[in-house]
C-alpha cells in the first residue's frame, strides 16, 4: 500500500518528518515576489508564480534529505484557479523528484460528493472513457466524523491506486479537547475514532505492518500519542504540532514503534521560513535554510528514536 512507499523512503533518507508547504504570499522572499510582480502584475497569477517558485527551489533542496512533503490546499485555493494550479505543479514536480506527497485538505462528505474528492485527490476521473489524474497525490488528510460513509468511497480509491489516508484522531489545536477528549462509554471520542481507524484499515494491509489508513495525533499531546500508539499497532501516525505550535521532540517519539517506524512528523513555517530566523541570513539562501532547518529536526527527532530500520 501506499504507506510502504512512504515508509522506504523515511528509512532510504533516516528522516521521519514532512514539509508542510502551506505558503502564505508573506513567507516568499521578496525579490521574488518582485520578480513575478513586475511581469503578472499584483495579482492572483503573479501570487501564484511567486509561490511555484518558492515551492520548487525548496524541493530541489530538500528532496535527497526529506521523505515526503504535505501541501495544505487552502493556502492555494486562496490564490484561485492559478493558486490551485499551482497545488498541482507541487504535487506533480514533488512526486518526479521522488517525494511521497500527502494532501492535507481534511476533506469530509459522504456518498457520491466524497467519492469526487477521493477521485480528485487520490483516483482518477473519467473523461469521455479516458482516465485522467486531477491532482495525484499519494495521501489525503481527511475528517472521519461522518462515520464509514465518509471513508468507504476513500478506501476504494486507496485500493484501486495504492494511495493512502490520514484520518484526524487527536489534533494538535488547543480547543480540541471540548470535543474530542469527551467520553462515550468508557473511551474518548479520540480513541474511538482511532478504533474505528484500526478496522477500516484491516482490507487495505501494507507489507510493513501499517494500513493503508493512518491517524492525525497532534505532538502537542505526548500522553495521547503514546496512547494511541499503543492502541493502534497498524495505524501509521501523520503528526502535526512540531515546533512553531509547541510540540517537542521527546513528546513525538512516543508517536513511533520499535524500529523507529510508524509516524511522520509535520513542520511547516519552521521549514519554509527557517531564513527569516536565522541570523544574517540573506533572503536569496532561503532554500538552504530550509535544508538546514529540516536536517536539524531530522536529527533532533532520531535523537529519542531506535535505528530506523525495516527489520
Amino acid at each position: 500500500m501506499a504507506f510502504d512507499r512512504l515508509i522506504e523512503n523515511i528509512v532510504k533518507t533516516q528522516n521521519p518528518s514532512v514539509v508542510g508547504l502551506d505558503p502564505k504570499l508573506d513567507y516568499v522572499p521578496e525579490y521574488i515576489k518582485e520578480k513575478k510582480f513586475k511581469k503578472y502584475g499584483k495579482t492572483l497569477k503573479g501570487a501564484a508564480k511567486a509561490i511555484w517558485e518558492f515551492n520548487k527551489t525548496i524541493i530541489d533542496e530538500i528532496h535527497d534529505i526529506c521523505p515526503a512533503i504535505k501541501p495544505q490546499a487552502a493556502y492555494y485555493e486562496m490564490y484561485g484557479y492559478e493558486g490551485v494550479k499551482t497545488l498541482y505543479k507541487t504535487i506533480q514536480y514533488a512526486k518526479e523528484k521522488g517525494m511521497f506527497v500527502m494532501t492535507d485538505g481534511k476533506r469530509n462528505d459522504i456518498g457520491a460528493t466524497m467519492e469526487a474528492y477521493a477521485t480528485a485527490h487520490l483516483g482518477l476521473t473519467d473523461v469521455g472513457g479516458e482516465l485522467v489524474e486531477a491532482f495525484g497525490a499519494d495521501a489525503l488528510t481527511v475528517n472521519g466524523y461522518l462515520g464509514s460513509d465518509g471513508i468507504n468511497p476513500l478506501l476504494d480509491q486507496c485500493r484501486k491506486y495504492d494511495k493512502g489516508i490520514f484520518v484526524l484522531v487527536k489534533t494538535s489545536n488547543k480547543s480540541s479537547g471540548e470535543l474530542q477528549d469527551l467520553m462515550i462509554g468508557n473511551k474518548t471520542v479520540y480513541a474511538t475514532m482511532g478504533s474505528m481507524c484500526e478496522l477500516w484499515g484491516k482490507d487495505v494491509m501494507g507489507k510493513y505492518g501499517y494500513s493503508g489508513v493512518g491517524a492525525v495525533v497532534g505532538a502537542t499531546y505526548p500522553e495521547q500519542i503514546a496512547e494511541m500508539r499503543k492502541a493502534l499497532p497498524h495505524t501509521f501516525f501523520l503528526v502535526p504540532g512540531y515546533g512553531a505550535q509547541g510540540g517537542g521532540a521527546e513528546g513525538v517519539s512516543k508517536a513511533f514503534d520499535d524500529h523507529g517506524l510508524g509516524a511522520i512528523v509535520n513542520s511547516s513555517r519552521g521549514v519554509m521560513c527557517a531564513y527569516k530566523k536565522e541570523d544574517n541570513c540573506d533572503e536569496h539562501d532561503f532554500a538552504k535554510a530550509a535544508r538546514r532547518e529540516v536536517i536539524r529536526m531530522k536529527e533532533d527527532i532520531i535523537s529519542y528514536l531506535p535505528k530506523i530500520t525495516l527489520e
